[in-house]
Formats: C-alpha cells, sequence, structure tokens
C-alpha cells in the first residue's frame, strides 16, 4: 500500500512539475544575486546589451563579468560615454561556450562576440582570443596582436555547451574600441539613410528640433526612405495642414531608448512624441513591426545606436488612424431624443467610452503581467505541496 502511494505520489509530482513555467535565461536576473557585479549589471540594462544576450536563448554563450573596480576602469577608459561602454560590454560576450575544462582541451582559439556580430568592428577585431595559461589558468584577450590577456579568475556559473559567466581580472580593450558614430548632426544621418523627404519635413515643421532636444535624454526615431511618402493609402503630405503633418512625424519617434533587439519583449502601447497616438509592438521570429491601428510598418535596418540615441528604418509610412486615407468618415450623430418618462436621465447612465477608458484604465501593465509569473509559479508549488500530501 505504502509502494502504490510512493508511485502516486511520484506520477502527481510530475505532473505538477509540467505546469510550472519554464523561463529562458535572464542575464540581469542571474547578476543580481551577485553584488560584486552591481555596476556590471546596471550598464547591461542602460545600454540594453542585456536584451541582446537575452534574445540569444539557442545560442551557446559566455558572458566575461567584471567585479565592480573593473567596471569602474572600464567606464573611465570610456570617457564614461555610454555608446563606447555598450562596445566593451558586445565584446565580453562571447558567441560560444567555454570553461576550463574546455580550454585545457582544445587550447588557444579565436572566438567571435556579440560587438563583432554588429558589424560595427574593424574586419575581425571585434573577435576574442582564447588563451591556455599555465597550470589551471586561462583567460581572454582582444584578437589585436601584442593585447594583454584577461584571466579567468572565478567560474561564476556553468553550464556545459548552453551558458558560462566568467569573471576576469581586467576589461579587454584596443584601440577603437570605444570610437563610437556622431550624432551631431541628425539631418544628415537621415539624408545619408535615404530618407530626405522624412528629414525636409521634420525640419520644415519644427519637429525636427524636439527629435534633438530629445535625443540626449532618450530618443528611438524611426525614420522611413523617400519612396514610402508615395506609397497606396498615404496621405498627400504636400495638401497636409501643418498641425497633421507634426502629429504624423511625432508618431514616428518614441521619448525613450530602445533597439530593434529590445522591441521585441515590449508587451502593451508604447508612448510617442505624438500626445494622444501610441503604437504596439508586433514582433515574430527575428522581424518586428509597428501597429498604429491602421497602418502597420516593420522596422527594417539599424543606421545609428548610440545611447540614448537609436535611428531605425522603416519599411512604410507610420500613420494616425485618423489620417489614414482608407479610413471611413465618421457617421453624423442620431438626432437626441427624449427619455420615456421614468426612465433614468440621460446623464446618469454610463458612457460607453467612459467605461471603454475605466476598462482601460484597469487593463494589467506589462510589468504586473511579467510580476504575476513568480506568483503563479508559486501557486502550482503550492498545489503540487497539497497533492503529495493528501497522497503519502
Amino acid at each position: 500500500m505504502a509502494s502504490q502511494r510512493l508511485v502516486a505520489a511520484a506520477a502527481a509530482l510530475v505532473a505538477c512539475l509540467l505546469v510550472l513555467p519554464v523561463h529562458g535565461r535572464n542575464i540581469t536576473a542571474i547578476l543580481q544575486g551577485y553584488k560584486e557585479y552591481k555596476l556590471y549589471n546596471q550598464y547591461l540594462s542602460e545600454t540594453k546589451v542585456c536584451d541582446e544576450i537575452n534574445s540569444r536563448q539557442s545560442t551557446s554563450m559566455t558572458i566575461l563579468v567584471l567585479s565592480n573596480d573593473a567596471m569602474t576602469t572600464l567606464a573611465k577608459d570610456a570617457g564614461d560615454s555610454l555608446p563606447a561602454i555598450k562596445n566593451a560590454l558586445r565584446l565580453h560576450s562571447v558567441l560560444d561556450y567555454y570553461d576550463r575544462k574546455k580550454v585545457k582541451k582544445y587550447g588557444d582559439e579565436s572566438a567571435a562576440t556579440l560587438y563583432q556580430a554588429t558589424g560595427d568592428a574593424a574586419e575581425t577585431t571585434g573577435n576574442v582570443k582564447v588563451v591556455d595559461q599555465e597550470d589551471k589558468n586561462y583567460g581572454f584577450s582582444a584578437a589585436t596582436a601584442g593585447a594583454r590577456i584577461c584571466t579567468v579568475t572565478k567560474e561564476v556559473e556553468t553550464h556545459p555547451f548552453k551558458f558560462a559567466i566568467l569573471e576576469v581580472t581586467a576589461p579587454i580593450e584596443f584601440d577603437g574600441l570605444f570610437d563610437v558614430p556622431s550624432t551631431a548632426n541628425l539631418t544628415r544621418l537621415l539624408e545619408r539613410a535615404g530618407c530626405k523627404v522624412f528629414a525636409s519635413l521634420a525640419a520644415s515643421t519644427g519637429v525636427l528640433k524636439s527629435y534633438e532636444d530629445a535625443m540626449d535624454k532618450g530618443l528611438t526615431l524611426f525614420a522611413v526612405n523617400d519612396d514610402a511618402f508615395s506609397a497606396k493609402d498615404v496621405p498627400d503630405v504636400k495638401t497636409m495642414s501643418k498641425a497633421n503633418l507634426t502629429k504624423l512625424l511625432q508618431l514616428h519617434a518614441l521619448p525613450s531608448y530602445n533597439t530593434k533587439t529590445s522591441l521585441k519583449s515590449v508587451k502593451g502601447p508604447l508612448r510617442t512624441l505624438a500626445p494622444k497616438d501610441d503604437v504596439t509592438v508586433v514582433a515574430k521570429g527575428d522581424d518586428v513591426s509597428l501597429d498604429t491601428g491602421k497602418t502597420r510598418s516593420r522596422v527594417a535596418s539599424t543606421v545609428v545606436d548610440s545611447v540614448p540615441f537609436c535611428l531605425l528604418t522603416m519599411d512604410s509610412l507610420l500613420v494616425p488612424p485618423e489620417l489614414y486615407v482608407g479610413a471611413p468618415e465618421a457617421a453624423p450623430a442620431p438626432a437626441p431624443s427624449e427619455a420615456p418618462q421614468g426612465s433614468p436621465a440621460a446623464a446618469d447612465a454610463p458612457s460607453v467610452a467612459a467605461d471603454h477608458a475605466d476598462h482601460k484604465s484597469k487593463k494589467p501593465s506589462a510589468s504586473s503581467a511579467v510580476a504575476s509569473r513568480p506568483i503563479a509559479a508559486l501557486t502550482a508549488a503550492a498545489v503540487c505541496s497539497v497533492v503529495l500530501s493528501s497522497l503519502l
């Protein structure tokens, strides 16, 4: 009888475990448990390199972390420039798995990094060298000749052939690592990206100044090429009022720093520079699109990623719902009728608009949805406990 109960309990436990949520690796969540890497983790979040790491769930990776003191040195070497620090953090994100056992078995080799994968590195300078040192030691260095070797001092976490976090003695650097593109002339950046009409309209309406004022605080700009303005169902910007044209251009900018990769994890509407117009992210695989409710456009490429500013191009123009060419004209309001005697006054009846607004205000946010996941896990765990107790 006791053995039957044990078998039943084991089966119930397996069933419970199957319903528990399974999450991929999250580098910032992992590093939160290590106060000695607090500064490193902070910069991972500020530069959104964490999103690039987390998006590669199926890729074997090794993250070379720095202690708070070593990270302070790196930030100083980078002139406290977030774009330059981002280059370095990408260089410390290796696109392969390494630990002491593997290095001692296979010896020295070259490995690609997130920095090399961006295409920003000159030739193969975005790679790192894996170096087998004396005794049990091993380390990493820049791919350039004569680069110093940064020895691994601690294997923080290792999940063989999948994911590793290794602490190295000092930051990996080389001449040119901290070079970042200039964003001083936004008009020139737009024109070079083939967005001359977009740049001209932004300048003539004064929206360009709004873009420039936001660049140092946080701005994601979605620009379109010249052909997009002559596409089907796109309003004629030549006859559009300045107010509507301003709204259209404001809809193409977010007052926050987002990369194409980080947009994939966004849930719910995103606030734009247009006061009353939001956009929604639609992500499928590597494709990311923005939806206004009437038009949807795919994010094509990254022109400039310079924290806290990111310039992206899109396949087509985003149009506010009220300016969409195919939008039906609003039907005339029906004539008011007297309410039957004894019925509640119209003013006392809840309006559909008010009810809808209240419903929207009560809609759970993305953050609350994420926060509810651990609660769901605990609830499932509690159910498992009750099931086991009843069977044993």
